[in-house]
């Protein structure tokens, strides 16, 4: 598939098929997630593969556990309904045949270092500059979302496993300076995958 036609055809896709995913696409995932640009080419970031599927479910039951310590009990039908459709969203990812788990770091750069001697703190130094590590991040599972559609596979950049981040890091051995960074869903899809509407290229791009 041609880098076009993947970019057109990657979508979120939550439903999968039993299918194991070969731990070879995985490693063929990741690898081209490392190609992604990054601040000062830091390449802050590691991967896990999680392929076993009970390991997968008890991913998900920590994210429907912290889900339960968090979330107030629904008083209305509209909070009912918003409540179920997250575990629904939960459980799905739980039955996913892989799980990519990102993990980031900080990087201090020069310009990190010059920011701090006006007295800003690291992290209020990293959010003067928009965060670039999540960026770097962000670059990173895009690749990895344009690999896996690449090679037939279906793929999500799950959100909510973050509320859960210290619990999940502790399950798949990330540790400090480490932090949880995204998860990803990977799996053949369940059904036909298309792609969401998107807006009109003339909504979003303008020269000036």
């Amino acid at each position: 598939m041609e880098l076009k036609a993947a970019m057109e055809a990657r979508t979120s896709v939550r439903s999968y098929l039993p299918d194991p995913v070969s731990v070879d696409d995985l490693r063929e995932m990741v690898r081209l997630a490392g190609r992604a640009p990054s601040l000062n080419n830091a390449q802050p970031w590691r991967f896990v593969a999680v392929v076993d599927k009970a390991k997968c479910e008890r991913i998900a039951s920590l994210v429907r556990d912290k889900l339960g310590t968090i979330l107030p009990e629904p008083k209305t039908d509209a909070q009912q309904k918003a409540t179920s459709r997250l575990y629904d969203y939960v459980d799905l990812f739980g039955k996913a045949p892989a799980l990519v788990i990102a993990a980031s770091r900080t990087y201090p750069g020069f310009l990190d270092d010059a920011l701090m001697t006006t007295g800003l703190a690291r992290d209020a130094a990293d959010a003067v500059r928009g965060h670039p590590y999540a960026m770097s991040l962000g670059a990173s599972i895009e690749n990895l979302l344009l690999a896996a559609t690449n090679l037939g596979y279906g793929a999500c950049w799950l959100t909510v496993p973050q509320i859960a981040s210290s619990s999940i890091e502790r399950e798949v051995g990330i540790k400090s300076p480490w932090k949880l960074g995204a998860v990803v869903s990977v799996g053949r899809p369940a059904e036909e995958a298309i792609q969401s509407p998107k807006k009109p290229l003339e909504e979003i791009f303008e020269v000036l």
